[in-house]
């Protein structure tokens, strides 16, 4: 292992924050079908990589809390899996919008989700003595110096190279 490392992300990165949060800690029978399809969908997205999900980390904020940060291909792929009829999410997030609109799930449990499209030069990533891990483990891992010492140049760094008609100008 390569004691530091950086992400090898080239263009856009797509982070996508999902997660719940147990509001009534006795409805149980509410929120656990709620995180049983959250690590549904995972397991189908990790099934068929063509979907467009490159990695995953699953964090706990608080013991009521938790979540899972997901490294997408692009935002069109995200997109394109959460409208997908054949998707488990479409089904699960019908039932979700039922139980919500009856007023079932009412201050039970809550669910959120945030989605960053990052552009080129606005995310650096620096990791020491660590195995592949978020950004790195989702777009592959490189030493440190292929990207720079510093985070100044981490961000500057640039994956594709400027056509020949900028540099001649």
């Amino acid at each position: 292992m390569v004691s530091r490392t950086t992400a090898d992300a080239r263009g856009e990165v797509v982070v996508l924050l999902i997660g719940m949060r147990i509001n009534r800690l006795w409805a149980v029978h509410l929120w656990l079908p709620v995180m049983l399809a959250m690590f549904r969908m995972l397991r189908e997205l990790v099934k068929d990589p063509g979907r467009g999900l490159l990695g995953k980390v699953l964090l706990t904020a608080s013991p009521r809390s938790y979540y899972v940060v997901q490294y997408w291909e692009s935002k069109d792929k995200l997109y394109a899996y959460a409208t997908a009829p054949d998707a488990f999410h479409h089904r699960a997030w019908a039932v979700i919008n039922r139980k919500e609109r009856s007023g079932k799930l009412r201050g039970q449990v809550g669910i959120w989700h945030e989605t960053y499209v990052v552009p080129e030069g606005s995310y650096e990533a620096i990791y020491g003595d660590m195995p592949a891990f978020g950004l790195a483990a989702a777009h592959g891992q490189v030493p440190l110096e292929k990207r720079g010492r510093y985070a100044k140049d981490r961000f500057a760094h640039r994956s594709r190279t400027a056509p020949a008609a900028e540099k001649a100008g």
